[in-house]
């Protein structure tokens, strides 16, 4: 028996409800888990994420044998108490301290690449994780980008290229970027990602999602990006009292259909 064809411009329909997996994306800036007391505490930022429960995070600016925060694996010391999983890259390695980014989940995952993007100033990397989620394979992937306009720019693209988003392994699938990329809506850096990927915050309309600096935000730096095959259902920043008091940076929270 011959399968129907679709008509001609027809858009593919969306999968039923009861096929699609809803999933809590955290983006969040942990400052190296010293707060705005200026109080060194990986167990509160730990605290902070627990309270909203979610899926996925990616954390940026952690330390890892650093002398300044007391030696403490700060990705591992996280994962830990929330029951997670975790890949932890390196941007920064001076002798045995580093300093960098981490994925998390409690789902089944497994690194795909890790490395450094191309810098000037501060150096910056990114990793790319695999997530098994059901019988779908989400492709998620953390940044911190640098503060310099031209390094942001040539991260991003060396990022949104067949090196990393576009990788023939990644491209088609399932896609979630996250990170802080020291970029509000006005710049060039997220206009570039934002002519490929979609802006959680946009298409949810995310009012009161500015996350820096967390006492007063006023700025959207950090951004959760999805591909087609992720649909964004809610966007928020995430500004409880101890929130506003464990780092720099406020939580950013997505909830989004896979």
């Amino acid at each position: 028996m011959n399968k129907p064809v679709a008509a001609a411009n027809t858009p593919p329909a969306s999968p039923p409800l009861a096929a699609r997996t809803r999933l809590k994306v955290l983006s969040y800036n942990v400052h190296s888990c010293i707060g705005t007391d200026r109080k060194l505490d990986p167990e509160r930022i730990a605290e902070v994420i627990a309270e909203v429960n979610p899926d996925i995070i990616g954390l940026q600016e952690l330390d890892v044998g650093r002398m300044r925060t007391a030696g403490v694996d700060q990705a591992h010391t996280i994962a830990s108490l929330l029951k997670m999983e975790f890949h932890f890259h390196p941007a920064l390695r001076v002798q045995e301290e580093h300093y960098g980014d981490a994925i998390l989940t409690a789902f089944p995952a497994r690194l795909i690449k890790a490395g450094d993007l191309r810098s000037t100033g501060e150096q910056r990397g990114a990793l790319w994780v695999e997530v098994d989620v059901g019988d779908k394979k989400l492709q998620v992937f953390n940044t911190h980008l640098g503060l310099r306009g031209a390094d942001r720019l040539n991260q991003i693209g060396e990022l949104l290229g067949p090196s990393w988003i576009n990788h023939p392994d990644a491209a088609g699938k399932p896609r979630i970027l996250i990170g802080d990329f020291n970029s509000p809506p006005i710049t060039a850096t997220y206009k570039a990602i934002a002519r490929q990927l979609t802006d959680v915050q946009r298409k949810t309309n995310g009012r009161n999602a500015a996350t820096y600096p967390s006492r007063f935000p006023f700025m959207k730096i950090d951004h959760i990006f999805v591909s087609d095959g992720v649909e964004a259902v809610e966007t928020t920043a995430v500004s409880t009292p101890l929130a506003r008091l464990a780092s720099d940076h406020l939580p950013l929270l997505a909830t989004v259909d896979v």
